[in-house]
């Protein structure tokens, strides 16, 4: 069970992997509200006047005092780069000028998630009972195509029964169905019946650090691996890793052997990997979910 936490996590060590760069942390000693300009810190050695880090929200340091160990936030610091200020517990992790903030790796997995479709979809679920006098039943507005449909045989064999004389209208009137997205069947179905629909959508952007992953976007679990590909590459296009350890001594040595567009280098490899496991995922589901053939009036 992977969570949105989870995968932020995966991506930040894959991109940690090319940057040779460790970031510097601290922690909280005690928890600040949404509102406080001030903070307490387990140490302020490697803490100094920039950007700091705590949970997904970013925070602007105006003064440090390493005598006690706390730091000043400046006015416009809090909720800081278009985060939202929160409320932090005690020994919350505290990153000083993170080199990959965590909004930012996010905001690159929602994207991601978003940019599959259609090469890969989501797939939900939607039942109604049959109604002799009904023809027309609606679907959720978030059904793109519909994948099956059948209805649950009488008896205790459980048996689904597929359903091939139906027509689906995502174009419906919207007076009479809300979601303007419709499913017509011409079949005769025991009345009262369970019929069940599997349908594909547009994959659904996570939010909470908790959610999971496959629970929240629809996706299957072996598509995890491609989204984290596909943040890594959003996330690292625009940097070049070769040169983000110039806080460190060895930086002159470093550039000696890690050449300036190397970050673009990663980016391809990284896009590469990400545009394979896309056409991989896409086959796959393509076999799991054949193309059905059906009849409509």
């Amino acid at each position: 069970m992977t969570t949105f936490n989870d995968l932020v996590e995966e991506v930040l060590i894959n991109l940690e992997g090319f940057t040779l760069r460790q970031d510097r942390t601290t922690y909280l000693t005690s928890g600040i509200d949404s509102d406080d300009l001030s903070i307490s810190l387990a140490s302020g050695d490697n803490i100094g006047k920039g950007v700091l880090e705590i949970d997904d929200e970013l925070l602007h340091i105006d003064s440090v005092d390493r005598s006690d160990r706390s730091a000043v936030i400046s006015p416009f610091g809090r909720g800081y780069r278009g985060t939202t200020a929160a409320s932090h517990s005690t020994n919350a992790k505290v990153t000083f000028a993170p080199s990959f903030p965590k909004i930012s790796v996010k905001r690159a997995i929602n994207d991601t998630i978003k940019s599959v479709f259609p090469q890969v979809y989501g797939v939900d679920k939607t039942t109604f009972s049959f109604n002799a006098s009904i023809t027309t039943y609606s679907l959720p507005a978030e059904a793109e195509t519909i994948l099956s449909i059948s209805w649950s045989d009488v008896g205790p064999s459980g048996e689904w029964f597929p359903i091939r004389h139906w027509r689906h209208d995502p174009t419906a009137n919207v007076t009479d169905y809300p979601t303007t997205n419709t499913v017509s069947i011409y079949e005769a179905i025991v009345p009262g019946r369970t019929i069940q629909v599997i349908y594909s959508k547009e994959p659904t952007s996570m939010s909470s650090s908790n959610g999971v992953f496959e629970t929240v976007t629809g996706l299957a679990s072996s598509t995890r691996d491609l989204i984290v590909y596909g943040a890594a590459h959003r996330m690292v296009s625009f940097v070049d890793p070769g040169r983000l350890n110039f806080t460190s001594p060895e930086a002159d040595q470093n550039d000696t052997t890690r050449q300036f567009g190397s970050g673009t280098n990663t980016a391809k490899y990284l896009l590469a990997l990400y545009q394979q496991r896309l056409r991989e995922e896409s086959e796959k589901q393509s076999k799991r979910y054949p193309v059905r053939v059906h009849y409509t009036i």
